[in-house]
């Protein structure tokens, strides 16, 4: 020890002692329990670490958000961890050096700074540890600052982009309008510096985008300002004004950027909830519009003029569109392709149409034909606006069948942005006589499939998607126009001479009253949908009307008179008009009349005189809940082909059935089923049961519910709501051929949506194996499910159909809510380990949106690894 202390100046020495002997101050004898401690300490500082893991994963499952004094505390100890780890990789060495019964050490400096710093870190792990006692470890989810938009590659924006950043940065401005006509590029420049916010120091606490419409619906942008605060859906009961006050109280407490994207009007912000913006608070508005006047109106600081591409950059735009393949086809392309450039006057929405259009013309002459085309179309209309419309109507022109032109101009007659489930408009062509009403086995119209997507092709519309109509599950194939074409089909509509293009349309303009300016005696087709009509006082006189649409009004009433001269008419849809309770026997005076749509009404009762509707050939009754029966329709409809009753208060039972089997040429049908009994008679009729396409069962009670696939082929969306069912089996075996068995593999070859609510009996769904095409998947509320598909009872199916091995490879929505014993989703049906939760790719390889909910059985690592699914799947694209 004298040697240990000799080299240091005496006062040192001294106090070095001292500190070794006495009081707290003994770091180097109390090392050794220090080091003990601290290690404890550490441990169950881990352990609290993880306790708080688990119960965050836990939460952010439920949608939740961790806490920042959480977030801040784990970060703290990760640290801590690192320094003890570091810490204790010295203690051989330091615990060596002890001597004189751990009292001084060979190194007593060291010693001496070594067990202090121990020390130190022991209090500090405690108070870590102390610290850590959370009550609550996650809140409600923060809105994304930025959502980030997708967007085409832009041509010729670089300057408007720059322009409308300094814009928007000067502390002065405040409101910013971007101004132009239809199709200029407004759109894709607001998205654009949407997306530069999420790119760029975003001083904002919240950049909002609102899509508003011809049609200004204050709820509907209520909605989407909400959508963008509030990741919980706790203000979608709530009343316009509640709204209105609860984005007042946000917005005011935030520094935002509100893009309102097609403002047709001057928006009140007063009745948006949205806090004017000043200087003071910082907020900023941007809009576009297509009227100059509407910058005025919004008293704009600041107005940006959106004009077209100038003729380089237009043949820079023109040349992506049509693609370096075609252009080099032949030596003249370059020089006709500038030409139709050209034509385009810059626009860049007519750019990409006509450049698509033409990306398909592999001959010089088909080139040569369409500058023909163009130059005689721009030629008979004036002004800007005109000329744009006909290049447009150029890709109309270019559909070689009238039928097919017909079919584009009827999806004119749909609001703006209005999504058109594609089933329901190839319904509508086969009423008007646009195609035959041929159907495959299946019941689909292939060649209404065939015109959409030459019409998609053709870039006359885009496919979308559109929420299911029950529960909101999935999404169901959808088309839509863009403004600009809508635009151009309703301009043809109105100048065409003719018959068949003649049209009406004021959809979605909010009407109380059918105007008294139409014209119903030269119109061949009228809309006058999703507006706020509640009563026809007029009596038309239409000779050669063929299609009225009146879905989506308040009508209660409908005068009998108002039926009476329209003989020609071929589609009548009355659906969405939830207050009407009866039709008047005149409307069985429309004796052309082939597609009659009263879903979603109040009806009672049909008309008893239904003989004189003999040619409708599609009849949709889903969602009346009134109906009480549907009598007489076997022999007064003999030519019907689709008959919708799912989810109306007709169930089907021995009497309807009686009167489905009269309607020999049925080929769609959808119903609701409460009678085991009822559905196995069904399923015996297979003529009846291969038409059924969409089915409700509830209320059911069975030991045995009997699915069969060969008389359910067509089946497409399955329903078992509050049923009590011990078993659900499948079977391959026709029920009218005994010997019959399906010829290739017993699946439900288009079952694509399935619902599972309160379906009490079942511990697991096996027998969704035999649908291997499912798109969505809803289970919820079924206290007995453990499993959705259970492991031994998957092998031996596999073992019978090798192809059935994996499960789900299709599936884009798994919805799970409510399942208190649910513990697994799937394990592989292949020789996969016992510990596998989930199958892994190729099972679950389309999988895009997962929902879990009140699951408390379910292991964190089932959900972990769906949603790492879904990760890796979005990566692949």
């Amino acid at each position: 020890m004298g040697d240990c202390l000799s080299v240091l100046p005496w006062g040192q020495a001294v106090d070095i002692a001292c500190n070794c002997l006495l009081g707290d101050g003994n770091y180097i004898h109390m090392m050794k329990d220090n080091l003990e401690a601290l290690k404890t300490n550490m441990q169950k500082l881990r352990e609290r670490r993880n306790d708080i893991a688990t119960r965050v994963s836990i939460e952010e499952d439920k949608g939740l958000e961790q806490l920042d004094q959480v977030k801040g505390w784990r970060s703290r100890v990760a640290s801590i961890d690192s320094q003890v780890s570091c810490l204790l990789e010295d203690e051989p060495a330091e615990i060596n050096r002890l001597c004189l019964f751990g009292y001084f050490s060979e190194d007593c400096i060291s010693s001496y700074e070594y067990g202090k710093e121990v020390s130190k870190k022991l209090e500090d792990v405690k108070e870590l540890y102390s610290a850590g006692d959370f009550k609550d470890v996650a809140g409600k989810r923060r809105a994304a600052k930025v959502e980030t938009k997708r967007i085409q590659t832009t041509v010729g924006l670089d300057s408007m982009i720059g322009k409308a950043w300094d814009s928007i940065m000067k502390p002065e401005r405040r409101t910013l309008g971007i101004y132009g006509m239809g199709g200029v590029g407004k759109t894709t420049l607001l998205a654009t510096i949407n997306n530069k916010f999420d790119e760029e120091v975003n001083e904002f606490d919240v950049v909002i985008w609102v899509a508003v419409s011809k049609d200004l619906q204050y709820k509907g942008i209520h909605d989407q300002i909400l959508r963008r605060l509030r990741v919980d859906k706790e203000w979608e009961n709530q009343t316009e004004e509640e709204k209105k006050k609860l984005i007042e109280n946000i917005l005011g407490r935030k520094k935002f950027i509100l893009l309102l994207d097609d403002l047709w009007s001057a928006v009140d912000l007063n009745k948006i909830g949205v806090p004017s913006p000043t200087q003071e608070n910082g907020s900023k508005i941007v809009f576009t519009t297509r009227s100059e006047k509407v910058c005025s109106d919004m008293e704009a600081d600041d107005e940006l003029k959106m004009d077209c591409l100038p003729t380089t950059e237009a043949w820079e735009l023109f040349q992506n569109a049509v693609g370096e393949v075609r252009l080099k086809g032949h030596p003249d392309i370059p020089t006709l392709a500038k030409r139709i450039s050209e034509k385009c006057y810059g626009l860049p929405l007519a750019l990409n149409v006509i450049g698509k259009a033409m990306k398909c013309k592999k001959d010089v002459h088909e080139w040569r034909d369409a500058i023909d085309v163009l130059n005689t179309s721009s030629s008979e209309f004036p002004g800007m606006e005109e000329n744009i419309l006909s290049v447009l109507k150029f890709s109309y022109d270019g559909l070689e069948d009238e039928k097919v032109k017909s079919c584009f101009m009827y999806c004119s007659l749909f609001p703006e942005d209005y999504q058109i489930n594609k089933e329901e408009l190839i319904e509508y062509w086969i009423g008007e006589g646009f195609i035959k009403g041929e159907r495959d086995e299946d019941g689909n119209n292939n060649k209404g499939h065939a015109i959409i997507g030459s019409l998609v092709r053709a870039h006359l519309l885009m496919e979308c998607e559109t929420k299911s109509t029950l529960f909101e599950i999935g999404l169901l194939p959808a088309v839509k126009m863009h403004d600009v074409l809508r635009e151009m089909a309703l301009w043809i509509g109105s100048t065409s001479g003719k018959e068949e293009e003649k049209q009406c349309v004021t959809s979605g303009v909010k009407l109380s009253r059918i105007p008294d300016d139409i014209n119903w005696s030269v119109l061949r087709r009228i809309s006058l949908m999703s507006n706020r009509i509640e009563e026809i006082s007029c009596c038309p006189k239409c000779p050669n009307l063929s299609t009225l649409f009146l879905q989506d009004n308040m009508l209660k009433v409908i005068p009998g008179e108002f039926f009476q001269f329209m003989r020609a008419l071929v589609v009548l849809d009355l659906s969405r008009n939830f207050g009407l309770r009866e039709l008047s026997e005149e409307i069985c005076s429309l004796t052309s009349l082939q597609y009659l749509n009263l879903s979603r009404t109040g009806i009672h009762s049909l008309p008893v005189h239904l003989k004189g509707l003999r040619k409708l050939i599609s009849l949709d009754l889903e969602y009346c809940f009134g109906l009480e029966s549907i009598d007489g329709i076997g022999t007064s409809l003999p030519n019907l082909q689709v008959l919708k009753l799912f989810h109306s208060s007709v169930f089907i039972d021995a009497r309807s059935i009686e009167e489905l089997q009269l309607l020999e040429h049925l080929k769609i049908l959808t119903g609701t089923v409460k009678d085991a009994l009822m559905l196995e008679s069904i399923q015996r009729v297979e003529r009846l049961a291969s038409c059924v396409q969409r089915l409700w069962i509830i209320n059911m009670s069975a030991e045995v519910l009997t699915l069969n696939t060969v008389a359910l082929g067509g089946l497409r969306e399955l329903y078992i709501m509050y049923s009590e069912i011990s078993e659900i089996k499948i079977e391959w075996k026709s029920k009218e051929k005994e010997d019959l068995l399906c010829d290739s593999s017993p699946c439900f070859k288009h079952l694509s949506h399935i619902v599972i609510v309160n379906l009490q009996g079942p511990k697991e769904l096996t027998w969704l194996l035999f649908a291997p095409n499912l798109k969505h998947i809803s289970v919820g509320r079924s206290r007995r499910l453990k499993e959705i598909i259970n492991k031994k009872k998957g092998m031996s199916i596999s073992n019978v159909h090798p192809d059935m091995t994996v499960p789900f490879r299709k599936l884009e929505t798994l919805s799970l809510w409510r399942l208190s014993k649910l513990k697994r989703i799937c394990s592989s049906c292949c020789s996969i380990p016992e510990n596998f939760i989930l199958c892994p790719p190729p099972a679950l390889q389309s999988l895009r949106h997962f929902f879990v909910e009140d699951c408390p059985k379910l292991p964190k690592a089932a959900t972990k690894r769906v949603r790492d699914t879904i990760k890796n799947n979005e990566d692949d694209e």
